[in-house]
C-alpha cells in the first residue's frame, strides 16, 4: 500500500505538472482538465515518491509533477509491477498499461542533470473507474 503525496495536472502537453492536491478522475479519459486525459494507454503517470528522492540526493532540484507524472505515491515500487497489475484508491481503480518511456533528452531536468528518471521509473495506466484523489488518500495494489 502506498501514501499519494502529490496529486499533478497540466492543461498543455510538454510542460511541467503542478501539483493541485487532488483530481477528478474520469473512466476510461484520465484526469479532468489534464492535457494527456484521452482514450489511449497513457490516461494516468505515476511515479515513486521514494525514486523521486533518491533523484534529489544526487542533486536535482525538483518538485512533484517536474517529470510529467500525475501521481506522485510513496511506498510502492512502481517499475517492479507487471503490466495489468490494478491500483485502487477510493472509487478509483487504475490499470497499469506501460513501464517507463522513451526520453526526448531535450527536457529541462535531462538537460540539468544529464539523466531523467521517468524514462525507467514512472509507469502508465488507464482509468477503470473513476472518482476522485487527494494527496494523504492511500493507493493499494489490488491486482
Amino acid at each position: 500500500m502506498g501514501k499519494v503525496i502529490a496529486v499533478c495536472t497540466s492543461d498543455i502537453k510538454g510542460v511541467q505538472k503542478k501539483n493541485v492536491h487532488e483530481a477528478r478522475f474520469i473512466e476510461d479519459f484520465g484526469i479532468e482538465g489534464d492535457a494527456h486525459a484521452g482514450k489511449w494507454l497513457r490516461q494516468v503517470s505515476l511515479l515513486s515518491h521514494d525514486r523521486i528522492e533518491e533523484f534529489r540526493k544526487r542533486g536535482a532540484q525538483v518538485e512533484d509533477g517536474a517529470f510529467g507524472e500525475n501521481l506522485v505515491v510513496e511506498g510502492i515500487d512502481f517499475k517492479t509491477l507487471p503490466i495489468g497489475t490494478r491500483f485502487q484508491c477510493n472509487d478509483v481503480i487504475l490499470e497499469l498499461t506501460q513501464i517507463g518511456k522513451e526520453c526526448h533528452h531535450g527536457c529541462a531536468i535531462f538537460q540539468a542533470m544529464g539523466d531523467c528518471i521517468m524514462p525507467r521509473e514512472g509507469v502508465f495506466s488507464r482509468v477503470i473507474s473513476g472518482g476522485t484523489i487527494r494527496e494523504g488518500d492511500m493507493l493499494e495494489i489490488v491486482k
